[in-house]
């Protein structure tokens, strides 16, 4: 159920919810001004080219600022960068720089997994690749992804570089060092229904009988180990697109691995509409950002 439910819940979220807005943050004019840089290309593949908005901090800094890349969501269908500009305003005036992508959308038969997670692993080496450019560390990148975005960056935080192919960035690792994971699907193997187990039959090459592996190897769940960066955990108590048990999951495998790891149990919806909320997204992420990104922090 939760995969058909996140798919239908996209066009609800359309309709009732601004995509500039979603599990966003509020604006906070007391800190600084930032400034977005939009549409800077980070690479081309199959004559598509992938674009991002790079978020700075107004005031200029003698050190190097830490990093994060922002990823939408949307069922890995919808949406584009823009849903993350609320969150790169926010993180820019609290002395990150921030880069919110696209990524190949799935629609047909087009851009099946994992294309999705290949460009978010570009992303990252490319920010690394221009790390002097943008006048940050690149041993402190954290992600921030909500739903479908959660489910890549966590990915971000466990695994190696996929397709290491592109020799202008062979060189740069794609793994992050801290992950906020807000609202995200991480095992595909549960809560299936019929109509769900059709759309990730298609999505992920093959139905689960004959294709466990590659359902398994799209799960965060399946890819914790003592080496996965510390995570961030935030789930809408009221979440009708993806269970809390999902969360619970991922927050009982890290600890298991001694990962660390902060599980947040927020009163709202997937898509965290109440103000309070936005309010305590906004603060954990930095509070955690700022404790896991610092030098002398990393893990």
């Amino acid at each position: 159920m939760i995969f058909l439910t996140l798919a239908t819940s996209v066009v609800a979220q359309t309709q009732q919810t601004s995509p500039q807005t979603a599990a966003q943050p509020s604006a906070d004019s007391t800190k600084p001004q930032a400034s977005v840089q939009q549409d800077v290309p980070y690479a081309t593949v199959g004559g598509h080219q992938l674009l991002l908005d790079v978020y700075q901090p107004g005031e200029t800094s003698s050190g190097l600022r830490s990093a994060v890349i922002l990823i939408h969501g949307g069922s890995w269908m919808n949406f584009d960068k823009g849903n993350m500009r609320s969150m790169g305003m926010f993180l820019a005036r609290c002395d990150f720089v921030a880069f919110s992508v696209d990524y190949r959308l799935f629609h047909g038969t087009e851009n099946a997994w994992p294309a999705q997670l290949d460009d978010v692993q570009r992303a990252v080496r490319w920010i690394r690749a221009n790390a002097a450019k943008y006048h940050i560390d690149s041993d402190r990148i954290g992600a921030f992804g909500h739903s479908a975005g959660a489910q890549l960056a966590a990915l971000l935080g466990m695994e190696a570089t996929r397709d290491n192919s592109d020799p202008a960035l062979a060189k740069y690792s794609s793994t992050v060092q801290a992950v906020v994971d807000v609202s995200g699907p991480v095992d595909f193997t549960t809560h299936r229904d019929s109509e769900g187990e059709t759309f990730l039959s298609k999505f992920l090459g093959g139905d689960y009988a004959h294709n466990a592996k590659g359902w398994k190897d799209a799960s965060p769940v399946f890819h914790v180990s003592k080496n996965t960066a510390p995570f961030l955990i935030l789930h809408g108590t009221q979440d009708v697109e993806v269970p809390m048990a999902q969360a619970q999951e991922l927050y009982d495998r890290l600890t298991e691995a001694g990962v660390p790891v902060k599980f947040v149990k927020v009163e709202d919806v997937h898509t965290f509409e109440k103000p309070e909320a936005r309010k305590r997204l906004a603060l954990e992420t930095q509070a955690f950002f700022t404790q896991y990104l610092q030098p002398g922090n990393l893990k």
